[in-house]
């Protein structure tokens, strides 16, 4: 476990959007740099420039070339590029498109060299950022791709945790993506993030069907029978503690979900709209399954409120705070993991755990 602050590495998304304004309206209280050490990945000019718009006065940067230099107490910011910018708060361009990428790619590459402990990432606008040699459709894709693990989207706020099962996919390809295999990948992957990442000892998970009232004994369509519930009744055999499926309009307009610790919802919509109503302001998107930690905001670029100050920061706020307690919740977790693989001897027996399964299955 560091004892030093964490290094928290920020990409600023869109500079038309509101990424900049959150991230500079979160830092501008000084107090807050005494939880973590903000590395942000832009250029001083293109911070001082927001910063003067918004007339954030009280934040000062400071300029550096590498992550590494980073200064304990500084709102330390990495120079990616020497030229001006041309902020069109608002509008969709190449060059914001080019800045966003520039920003996440370095981002990503300090996080996986170590120079930063986590990251977050504001958002970018994920169709102009499509190029030849940049095809993803998500931050979660693109982290996946670089980082290595299989990303589990993970929305989060004061105990409601919602996995989603297929990533930002049309809603006519979901049937086609679902498969008992995808869905067991899925449960097993929630379950492993709720033990390391949220040091919860025995997860209850629910999960949610694809058709209407979960199927309802297969009239508008049997997914359920074929696919979901089988695969949730191979989990529940190996020891995860999952259950349904649940209809998911009446889960979440009763209680129900209460009662469980993660929900994993089958496609995008399924599962952030009944997040998303209640958690706006506080919600915070983590992608789970990682080697690394990353979290975000719940909230896209708001072009429509972007360069006119009014854009709300506590979801920005928020995701720092949850990757830094997240980051060492799973180092605490893999140093306790680390003691019990080592081989132990039981009547002159050598025995040794799976290191492929999730601590609380191997005390059992």
């Amino acid at each position: 476990m560091k004892n030093s602050k964490l290094k928290v590495g920020i990409s600023i998304g869109d500079p038309n959007g509101i990424g900049v304004e959150v991230i500079l309206k979160t830092l501008q209280n000084k107090e807050i740099l005494e939880f973590f050490t903000p590395v942000i990945f832009a250029s001083t000019k293109l911070m001082s420039h927001q910063k003067n718009v918004f007339g954030l006065n009280s934040v000062y940067f400071q300029g550096i070339f590498k992550p590494e230099e980073a200064i304990h107490g500084k709102i330390n910011v990495v120079n990616l590029w020497k030229d001006n910018v041309n902020v069109d708060f608002g509008k969709s361009t190449e060059e914001s498109a080019r800045i966003a990428k520039i920003s996440l790619v370095a981002a990503v590459d300090a996080l996986k060299q170590g120079t930063v402990d986590v990251l977050v990432t504001a958002p970018l606008n994920k169709e102009t950022l499509q190029t030849q040699d940049f095809n993803f459709s998500g931050h979660a894709e693109y982290l996946e791709n670089k980082l290595g693990g299989k990303a589990l989207t993970l929305l989060e706020n004061e105990g409601l945790r919602i996995a989603i099962a297929t990533h930002n996919i049309p809603l006519l390809e979901v049937p086609k993506k679902l498969t008992k295999e995808l869905i067991r990948k899925q449960i097993k992957a929630l379950n492993t993030t709720l033990i390391q990442d949220f040091c919860i000892e025995r997860p209850k998970i629910a999960v949610l069907g694809l058709n209407p009232h979960a199927g309802d004994h297969s009239l508008p369509g049997k997914e359920e029978i074929e696919i979901i519930e089988p695969a949730i009744k191979d989990c529940f055999e190996k020891g995860i503690l999952a259950f349904g499926t649940y209809s998911a309009d009446s889960f979440f307009a009763s209680s129900l979900y209460s009662s469980f610790d993660g929900v994993l919802a089958m496609y995008h919509d399924q599962g952030l709209i009944p997040f998303k109503t209640p958690a706006y302001e506080y919600g915070v998107n983590f992608t789970g399954g990682l080697p690394f930690i990353r979290t975000a905001p719940n909230h896209g670029t708001a072009y429509s409120i972007a360069g006119q100050g009014i854009a709300q920061e506590k979801s920005f706020e928020q995701a720092i705070f949850d990757a830094v307690k997240i980051y060492k919740t799973r180092q605490e977790y893999l140093e306790l993991k680390a003691n019990a693989l080592q081989k132990t001897k039981i009547e002159g027996i050598d025995v040794t755990v799976d290191e492929d399964l999730p601590l609380e299955a191997e005390n059992e």
